[in-house]
């Protein structure tokens, strides 16, 4: 009885423990002036790189509609030593499905498609692979909230920048089968983005970065992101880094509208700007149009449903306790992490990009300090902290249980030896 009793106290203790690191992990006070948070993060930042072993990092932070802050951190190139630096250009990777939604949200208010048609509509030459499921409920819509029944795709189809690669339509063909009825449920899709960039370049008779370079990312004011992947660009973009540490040489994909932008974090702070209303000047699309991307539209969203509420068009959303809603969208790519997350209601932002696939703790921590500072409920991100702590404690308690006979048995040893 005593041995259980001792174990419900180390439970107990440990639990408490864990809670304990989250709670003080705090950021600067609430509404505390932006210099503040600003040297905060200058402090906080190169920290927590150190202790997550994340080479480079780039940040940009709105409030009130306006950039406050941006700045580059650690090394594009350990190696050589190389630092980052805040201009230089960034894989963002599945940031771009919000960038693409933009794009297809543009045409349809143009009316140049429909969201209810089935994507095939607008296809000249390509159609979907047979699978046995209907092809005509793969409808534009469900390929924007990722409803449409395709796979998630080849992450690990990676090319130099001199080598041969599959056309767009060639990539498609081998990877867009249906693996259920569309409409049927949630399941995150690259290759359902990437049947977009298909369905922009048909309805457009435009090269898709050639469209997104000129109608979408030049008039929002994006001068330094592009989805065009020529050699110059990916020689001067950072290295990246994989889980364990080693670089990854520059690479292409022979797909772009789901993780093909490169771009700034100060470019994707005016995305982000963009699309908050009340705080916007871009005629790109309309503040309706703007508002129906953050409407849930796929509520259950499966594992990452411990982290967001519903998937929208191109941004995950979810409400805050303070009844805000809040819109972001991650990258994750082979050596890359990124994130956003926006307040549109009230003008906030923070956009992390790093070139290491190590990052997501590191990005959880900046977000927590962030709405601590401007005063938001927790975030659904914080989630992973947790995660981190809770397995320090499983780590604790299986120490305190294994080690426990030892001890005991030392204990009466000593008793008997007295």
């Amino acid at each position: 009885m005593m041995r259980i009793m001792r174990s419900l106290i180390a439970v107990v203790f440990i639990v408490a423990f864990v809670f304990g690191l989250y709670l003080s992990d705090g950021g600067v006070p609430r509404n505390s002036p932006d210099e503040e948070f600003k040297v905060f993060l200058d402090a906080k930042i190169p920290a927590l790189m150190k202790r997550y072993a994340v080479p480079g990092a780039c940040l940009a932070l709105v409030r009130n509609g306006r950039i406050v802050f941006s700045g580059a951190f650690g090394y594009a190139d350990k190696e050589s030593g190389l630092r980052m630096t805040a201009d230089m250009p960034m894989r963002v990777q599945s940031i771009s499905k919000s960038v693409t939604a933009w794009a297809i949200l543009k045409l349809a208010e143009e009316g140049k498609l429909n969201l209810d048609d089935p994507v095939e509509t607008y296809l000249k030459d390509w159609k979907l692979p047979y699978s046995g499921y209907p092809s005509g409920g793969v409808t534009v819509r469900r390929l924007l909230c990722h409803t449409a029944g395709l796979p998630l795709g080849d992450v690990f189809a990676l090319y130099a920048p001199d080598e041969a690669m599959p056309s767009l339509a060639e990539s498609l063909t081998g990877t867009a089968v249906l693996f259920r009825e569309p409409g049927k449920g949630f399941s995150y899709s690259n290759v359902g983005y990437n049947l977009l960039e298909l369905l922009i370049e048909d309805v457009t008779g435009r090269d898709f970065s050639e469209y997104m370079k000129n109608e979408i990312l030049s008039p929002l004011g994006m001068n330094n992101s592009d989805f065009n992947w020529n050699e110059a660009l990916l020689a001067d973009a950072p290295l990246g880094y994989t889980l364990d540490g080693k670089p990854v040489m520059p690479y292409r994909y022979p797909e772009k509208a789901s993780g093909g932008l490169i771009s700034t974090a100060e470019d994707i702070a005016r995305f982000c700007i963009a699309g908050m209303p009340a705080f916007n000047e871009q005629d790109v699309l309309a503040d309706e149009i703007i508002n129906s991307l953050y409407s849930p539209r796929a509520s259950h969203i499966g594992i990452y449903s411990l982290v967001f509420d519903a998937y929208g068009y191109g941004f995950y959303t979810e409400r805050l306790g303070g009844g805000e809603t809040a819109v972001s969208h991650g990258g994750q790519g082979t050596g890359w992490m990124s994130h956003f997350h926006a307040v549109p209601e009230t003008g906030d932002a923070i956009i992390i990009l790093t070139n290491s696939q190590r990052s997501w703790p590191f990005i959880a921590h900046i977000l927590k300090a962030w709405r601590q500072w401007n005063g938001f409920s927790p975030l659904g991100m914080e989630n992973i902290i947790l995660g981190e702590y809770a397995l320090w404690a499983v780590i604790l308690l299986i120490f305190f249980l294994a080690s426990y006979p030892c001890m005991a048995a030392g204990k009466g040893a000593l008793h008997r030896l007295s």
